[in-house]
């Protein structure tokens, strides 16, 4: 018996009723891309993501239950959003320097680190080293730059700077990130030079995370003995606790094989798995056609999963945040994210409409696996 969860970076489904306060009136990150082309996903279709209240474009049945969560954390970046599904509520969210890392605290890596740095706003990891690449090279500064997420990365090409390096200077950073400045992660991303003298990461990025600020549902999870497994970014965006196991991923083809990987290890529980590409290489790009193309990639790779799942396995499909493409902004958004739930045991054609929190998911999850004796989401979920 497993649960297993899929969070699909970045995809949301509808402005959350807070979204103005965040300037993400509009935002819609399923349905403005299915406005401009519909997308071709029969799976997810028949899970139910055009059935949803506010977009309601599929009258056929529907194979589960769906619906949609409405975020109650401070924030809308990756690590809020999966604390959220955890079960962790922030009141306050982690600091984000999309707009460039103050002048005071860049003085103080800096003094940290021992060297002067070139400083990013928000910006992808290949275009700054395309950017910068060449005056790291002669100045040895590192090259700083931060995201939509709560996390400041350091770029250095392995010729200046070593691994070990590049490494101990993140950790002294992360030694200092605290207060004020505590971002979620400190990433380090080193680069090299191919054979035609372009500039390209290297496959070896370290996280330097925080460990949760409360107890969460993987931690409870883990004290009734039920095992805990991550996928992709899982274990680094929870510093790995609360997960027994994290099986590594870069991309969403590598996620979706760890998954069909994670179906055939013989355990019980709780599998917490991401797929990065939507959010990461398409929704911060506004590259629309990417992100319909990715999404219909994960509905046409479905049906080998879902036939690997035992008759006492649950799989909840949903998202950690919006990242609507077709808007001019290149930053998350404040949407509500899909339900999309999916099992032998579970309704078939169950709208469940509206639900207040992400960590619904989480406390299903632990009425499912016996660690909760109250039934209450059970009940909406499962079949008598």
């Amino acid at each position: 018996m497993k649960v297993y969860v899929v969070v699909l970076d970045g995809f949301g489904v509808g402005e959350a009723p807070d979204a103005k306060e965040y300037g993400d009136e509009g935002s819609n990150s399923f349905i403005n891309t299915d406005n401009l082309k519909k997308f071709d996903i029969p799976n997810l279709t028949k899970m139910g993501l055009y059935s949803i209240d506010g977009i309601e474009k599929y009258n056929g049945d529907v194979i589960g239950t769906y619906g949609k969560l409405q975020e109650l954390s401070k924030g809308k970046d990756t690590t809020t959003g999966h604390y959220e599904i955890a079960g962790i509520i922030l009141e306050k969210p982690y600091p984000v320097y999309n707009k460039g890392i103050p002048a005071d605290l860049l003085e103080k890596i800096e003094k940290e680190i021992g060297k002067e740095v070139i400083a990013y706003p928000s910006i992808s990891g290949t275009e700054v080293i395309k950017i910068e690449g060449q005056r790291h090279l002669k100045t040895k500064k590192p090259i700083l730059y931060t995201s939509d997420d709560s996390v400041i990365q350091m770029a250095c090409h392995t010729d200046i700077y070593s691994l070990e390096e590049l490494y101990a200077m993140c950790e002294k950073m992360r030694a200092i990130l605290v207060g004020k400045y505590e971002v979620g992660r400190v990433i380090a991303r080193p680069f090299a030079t191919n054979e035609n003298g372009d500039f390209y990461r290297l496959p070896y990025r370290r996280d330097y995370a925080l460990n949760p600020p409360k107890k969460s549902n993987l931690e409870v999870m883990q004290e009734n003995g039920i095992k805990t497994l991550g996928i992709g970014k899982i274990g680094s965006i929870f510093n790995d606790v609360g997960i027994d196991e994290n099986l590594p991923a870069k991309n969403n083809q590598q996620s979706f094989e760890q998954l069909m990987v994670s179906a055939d290890m013989d355990f019980d529980g709780f599998v917490f798995a991401n797929f990065i590409d939507t959010d990461m290489l398409y929704g911060h790009r506004n590259d629309v056609d990417g992100y319909r193309k990715c999404v219909e990639e994960f509905d046409r790779n479905l049906p080998r999963f879902l036939a690997k799942m035992k008759d006492d396995d649950i799989l909840i499909i949903t998202g950690d945040h919006g990242n609507d493409p077709t808007t001019p902004s290149v930053s998350h958004s404040r949407e509500y994210t899909p339900f999309l739930c999916y099992g032998k045991n579970v309704k078939a054609n169950n709208n469940i409409g509206i639900q207040k929190g992400f960590n619904f998911i989480s406390e299903f999850a632990l009425e499912y696996l016996g660690a909760k004796k109250d039934k209450k989401i059970s009940k909406l979920i499962l079949e008598k």
